[in-house]
């Protein structure tokens, strides 16, 4: 379970980066599609790191 500061802090970043949580999920949606479908040519590789990034900024969140 997370913590109130962790919900806050996460709803923070997702208003900051991505403006509503709808777009947050729509990229959400579309790092799993990239997991899924990762092969050679398919995703350009700044895709793939703005993917690494919102991620890695998830995982920061709920570790604390």
């Amino acid at each position: 379970m997370i913590s109130l500061e962790q919900q806050n802090e996460l709803s923070q970043l997702i208003s900051d980066t991505y403006g509503t949580s709808e777009a947050f999920t729509q990229h959400l949606e579309l790092c799993l599609e990239m997991l899924f479908y990762l092969e050679e040519d398919t995703f350009s590789r700044v895709e793939i790191q703005e993917v690494a990034t919102a991620l890695r900024r998830v995982v920061r969140v709920l570790r604390g």
